[in-house]
């Protein structure tokens, strides 16, 4: 089978390169399960780490699991074609998240009950299937809005971490577009033609949510303030590693 040619951009591949190293998130012998939403920041992380376990000097496996949360709209089946293409172990769950939320969830966002909800799914496949290591999507963006919503909402200067253990310390979970910017997977989706489904929680955009509003304060300042985001990340740094501490 002739697989579908993607050029990874070195400004992708360089600083994923780096946060692997720098928080030593690649162990030799990792069963790395990634979490794939359909989204362009999972599905171009599919294709970075794809890049590492053929070039890096360390061994690892890759698999990758969908969390089907049944939300009228979102249609992710059609994931599974497209990672058959790259022979890559490929799990499907789904959960009825949106139905559950309205029975349990006791003032919280329905977007952090989601996330919980998911992470759990995303833990009992990696256990069942032998993966010792959860991969996840989020960048450099990402961090930054947490880490203002945090301070703002939760007076506590907190976000999210490149790479730590989860509570049973059975799993590690890591972040490897810790450095990059949203806009570069943007593009980067766009011109490889990754079979991105659009709006791939369409209940988020329903639901109540302040990340947005974060999301175009801080678009908004770095016109003001090019170097924002790298002020950020050198802000942030000292509290994104909890393994290596």
């Amino acid at each position: 089978m002739v697989l579908p040619r993607v050029v990874l951009p070195k400004l992708l591949v360089k600083p994923v390169g780096r946060a692997i190293s720098d928080f030593g998130m690649i162990k030799s012998g990792d069963k790395i399960l990634l979490a794939v939403s359909g989204g362009k920041d999972s599905l171009s992380l599919f294709h970075l780490l794809r890049h590492f376990q053929r070039h890096a000097p360390i061994k690892f496996d890759l698999g990758v699991v969908t969390i089907d949360p049944q939300v009228e709209g979102f249609e992710p089946q059609a994931l599974e074609v497209f990672f058959k293409q790259f022979d890559t172990p490929y799990f499907f769950e789904e959960f009825p998240i949106l139905e559950q939320a309205k029975e349990s969830m006791k003032g919280d966002s329905y977007c952090s009950f989601c996330a919980r909800i998911k992470r759990g799914l995303m833990y009992k496949v990696a256990r069942r299937e032998g993966y010792n290591v959860l991969a996840l999507g989020q960048h450099l963006d990402d961090l930054s809005e947490s880490l203002m919503m945090s301070m703002c909402h939760n007076g506590k200067i907190q976000t999210m971490k490149a790479h730590y253990i989860n509570d049973a310390k059975d799993l590690r979970i890591i972040r490897p577009m810790v450095y990059v910017r949203e806009r570069q997977l943007a593009d980067f989706a766009a011109s490889s033609n990754l079979p991105v489904i659009a709006d791939s929680c369409p209940a988020c955009f329903t639901m109540p949510t302040e990340r947005d509003h974060f999301k175009q304060w801080l678009l908004t300042e770095e016109k003001r303030t090019p170097n924002l985001y790298k002020n950020l990340l050198s802000s942030m740094k000292p509290m994104l590693d909890e393994v290596n501490d």
